[in-house]
């Protein structure tokens, strides 16, 4: 069975909860500390074995091209991205319209061919500090199963609303045979609360499913391709180890800032947190 090497990142959407400052800058290079949060995604990816990359971005976004070119990398603060330059092939596409997620992915299928590949939204932040990335997780049980594979966790019914939550067939570990995939559902009548974060190994087949795919106001989206797949050849949905930070979202965006921050900064930044949030009882 074909290792998952090819990733493709998603990254053409107008960052609309952003605004104003995606009007100059793309939500996926918004800094977390010191690195956009396309970094992170990209770095997860080479983590997880994965040897080339394909960014979809828009006219607007060839700032994410520049950032990933081989000679972007220059002085030895940016050691960490001339390591990923180095590991990775990044490569570009341009999805000039917004036409929805399965289109962008459609973009692709040149690119991974008839191979397994990985899709990994530009602004979800997924760490697991000291196990596995979540997309090894998911790489190594599409290895055990051959079939598609969606990044899940539970989420309570308020915030799963948000997503696409999955209708569980057979459950085994951490394994959960998707029987449909319902996109952003009322949170008192969803088939259950485990939610589809922004991770994917997807097979060749993804393809003839989008095409099949109905459009909903002029999109097509990625999961209502993957509910098709489901019906076919079958999807699984893996509960994933790890922390995931929706950096498309203002709260989520300074979640992971206040949390990585108190990784990378230690006992210093918690002194700074313990001293401001006393100020704030007083």
């Amino acid at each position: 069975m074909n290792k998952v090497k090819k990733a493709v990142i998603p990254a053409a959407g107008h960052g609309t909860r952003f605004l104003p400052v995606t009007k100059a800058m793309p939500k996926e290079m918004l800094a977390v500390i010191d690195a956009p949060a396309i970094q992170y995604v990209a770095k997860e990816a080479a983590d997880s074995g994965v040897e080339e990359i394909l960014i979809i971005i828009n006219r607007e976004k060839d700032v994410i091209r520049r950032y990933f070119e081989p000679d972007a990398a220059t002085c030895p603060a940016e050691r960490e991205l001339a390591q990923l330059i180095a590991r990775v092939k990044f490569s570009f596409a341009y999805q000039d319209e917004a036409t929805g997620t399965a289109n962008a992915v459609l973009l692709a299928r040149e690119f991974t061919g008839d191979e397994p590949f990985a899709v990994m939204y530009g602004d979800d932040v997924i760490l697991n500090d000291g196990g596995d990335p979540c997309l090894k997780q998911l790489a190594d049980a599409y290895a055990r199963t051959g079939r598609s594979v969606i990044g899940v966790q539970e989420r309570a019914p308020e915030e799963a609303a948000k997503y696409a939550v999955v209708k569980k067939g057979r459950t085994e570990g951490r394994l959960t045979e998707v029987l449909d995939l319902v996109e952003k559902p009322s949170p008192d009548n969803m088939p259950s609360t485990l939610s589809s974060l922004g991770r994917y190994v997807l097979t060749p087949a993804i393809y003839d499913a989008i095409a099949r795919a109905p459009e909903f106001r002029g999109e097509k989206y990625l999961t209502h391709a993957i509910a098709i797949l489901a019906g076919t050849e079958g999807v699984d949905a893996y509960e994933f180890e790890g922390t995931r930070y929706d950096l498309g979202d203002k709260f989520g965006f300074l979640q992971a800032n206040v949390e990585i921050g108190a990784r990378r900064f230690g006992e210093r930044f918690e002194s700074y947190l313990e001293s401001y949030l006393k100020s704030l009882r007083k």
